[in-house]
């Protein structure tokens, strides 16, 4: 045995030496093999060459074949890393969209961070700029997604809201400044939707939502956030989405508690109406100006509302169609739970 393993170092540092390739070293190793199997196999048992070569033809067979289940292995990683590689260069160039895809140079930059994401991409962040999303309120879960969305880079952003920027809103609704108090709130995060990203298209409705409108307005869009502090707000918007077959992205907050979810009926999931059949009795949803609101809350449920509607304007991952998450602020705590339709829901029940 010692004599054959000297042999093979004895060739295989010679073909180092005449700087042989490696499958010329490898294939003298074989024939070495080769002979050494052969002298087992042929001469007779006791003899000085063959105990020399290691006494046994079935220790050289056992070695054999350990080697060749090694090298097949070898083979086999080799071949799947190379199919992996090809398979994420691939996905890379399908998601690395050039100039001519439509974005400028500027935009390329300004949205590299989700372009080089396997979930988004360039096909994502085309839909992103295609996209048409309509945010109901600009107050405090509005500001936050109304900012979010706007750098995402949704192509066109409504936001429609009645009120005017007070002092006491500063306190939560960050699109919002102190040089703009008394300037409606909807040209207020005009201004600042504007400034953070001039490629979007803002439009901007300063009046309340009522019934009489609200489905034509929601028709024209893809998506609606709902921001309301109200519920009967809820209801109207609930039942307009519903109409239109438009999904809804609701969000609710209430002093350091909010919840977040998508309706959608005709994509499966329940409307407002499924869960909440009939308004809360009087003061069990107070407004945050009845109960108060803890500064940082919309901060929070706001960025949840809009990376849901990130997620479904792109599909990447999985949506809260089905689910409510909700959010403890004071005792830092989240919890999700399963939601369903109702078969007999007075909104959504004949769709």
């Amino acid at each position: 045995m010692i004599l054959v393993l000297g042999v093979a170092a004895l060739i295989w540092s010679i073909g180092h030496i005449l700087r042989l390739p490696m499958q010329a070293r490898w294939l003298m190793l074989g024939l070495l093999y080769i002979a050494v199997l052969g002298l087992q196999l042929a001469m007779p048992a006791g003899t000085p060459l063959r105990e020399a070569t290691g006494g046994s033809a079935s220790m050289w067979l056992i070695f054999g074949g350990l080697v060749g289940v090694i090298w097949l292995y070898r083979e086999v990683l080799s071949k799947l890393r190379a199919r992996a590689d090809e398979t994420q260069k691939n996905i890379a160039q399908e998601q690395s969209p050039p100039p001519s895809a439509g974005m400028s140079e500027v935009e390329l930059e300004r949205y590299a961070r989700h372009i080089v994401m396997r979930e988004v991409g360039g096909p994502g962040q085309m839909r992103l700029r295609g996209a048409k999303v309509l945010v109901v309120g600009a107050g405090g879960l509005g500001a936050p997604a109304l900012m979010y969305l706007a750098g995402a880079g949704v192509g066109t952003i409504g936001v429609i809201d009645d009120d005017i920027v007070s002092l006491s809103n500063l306190q939560r609704q960050i699109i919002h400044t102190d040089d703009r108090s008394d300037m409606p709130k909807v040209f207020s995060a005009e201004t600042a939707m504007k400034a953070l990203n001039p490629h979007v298209n803002v439009r901007p409705y300063q009046r309340r939502l009522t019934a009489d409108i609200a489905e034509d307005l929601f028709a024209d869009y893809d998506l609606i956030l709902d921001g309301s502090d109200s519920f009967a707000t809820r209801q109207m918007v609930n039942a307009a989405a519903v109409a239109t077959g438009t999904p809804l992205v609701a969000g609710a907050i209430s002093q350091w508690e909010g919840q977040v979810t998508v309706y959608d009926p005709a994509g499966g999931s329940p409307c407002l109406a499924c869960i909440f059949p009939q308004p809360p009795a009087a003061g069990q949803a107070p407004s945050c100006a009845e109960a108060g609101v803890i500064g940082a809350l919309p901060g929070v449920v706001g960025s949840m509302m809009a990376l849901e509607a990130i997620k479904e304007i792109t599909g990447a991952g999985e949506t809260l169609r089905g689910k409510m998450l909700i959010y403890d602020g004071l005792y830092a705590e989240t919890r999700s739970i399963g939601i369903k339709r109702r078969a007999d829901c007075a909104c959504c029940g004949n769709i």
